[in-house]
């Protein structure tokens, strides 16, 4: 078995004329937790839903645990264990937080038309999703409706539905964006804890956040690789520097801790 479980060879992107994504080349370390990280417009969203097949690559190669998956449809990238959030909080609000992490653990049927299986059919799957609800810290809530949990316990719901999909590999869209600091805390927690035995890629701005989790990191700027290497590295390469602060930090005197916010 591999030590890379996913790699990128010259990986582009071109929406009428625009390179969003340019000739990006990744090494993910199985096991490991890699960040993607870059200031805004930087590509890292389009990498990811390249990486998972929501875009279509204009050019380049996609290989997932051995596999060239660069034509593989979405639905069947997450079926081999590559499985993804988003940015934006995506659940169902009127089902309960069970139910909501039940309905990702049907999958396992392979049917389709679940919704019209009684009550009783499905309650198969409630010991499963009820040990995931406490895996992430959401046991308390198990019967609330999930559009009433606050916003960061929505976030570790995802983790949940994600989780029941039995990912190998987890991409996670800023996990942390919008959330107070008690929030980030606990989220920083369960990735840490989620993350054993699996491989994480993480899209995330908030630094402190990278620093803490991640192995090593990717830095995109205007839809290229700019660095990579562990976070102290990363750190302190004056371009990376330049493309968060807008300028050389050197030269306005700004140090390299402006980077750690």
């Amino acid at each position: 078995m591999s030590d890379t479980i996913l790699e990128t060879r010259g990986l582009t992107k071109e929406f009428l004329g625009f390179l969003a994504v340019q000739n990006v080349n990744l090494s993910i370390r199985r096991g490991s937790i890699h960040g993607l990280i870059g200031p805004n417009g930087a590509g890292k969203t389009t990498c990811f839903n390249l990486l998972t097949k929501f875009l279509q690559p204009t050019r380049g190669t996609i290989i997932y645990d051995g596999r060239d998956i660069t034509n593989t449809k979405p639905a069947e990238v997450a079926r081999l264990g590559l499985v993804r959030s988003f940015q934006i909080s995506a659940v169902f609000p009127h089902l309960s937080v069970l139910e909501n992490v039940r309905l990702a653990l049907q999958r396992a049927r392979g049917a389709s038309f679940d919704f019209w299986r009684s009550d009783s059919t499905l309650k198969q799957y409630d010991a499963r999703a009820r040990e995931l609800l406490e895996d992430v810290g959401l046991t308390e809530y198990a019967a609330l409706q999930a559009g009433q949990l606050p916003y960061g316990r929505k976030r570790a719901l995802e983790i949940a539905t994600t989780l029941a999909l039995e990912p190998v590999m987890m991409l996670l869209d800023e996990p942390t964006a919008g959330m107070t600091s008690d929030d980030v805390d606990r989220i920083v927690t369960l990735i840490k804890r989620v993350s054993v035995g699996r491989t994480v890629l993480l899209v995330e701005h908030n630094l402190k956040v990278v620093e803490g989790l991640c192995d090593r990191i990717t830095v995109l700027a205007r839809g290229e690789v700019l660095a990579e290497g562990d976070y102290a590295s990363v750190s302190r390469n004056p371009d990376v520097q330049a493309a968060y602060l807008g300028t050389d930090p050197a030269s306005v005197g700004v140090p390299e801790s402006a980077l750690n916010v």
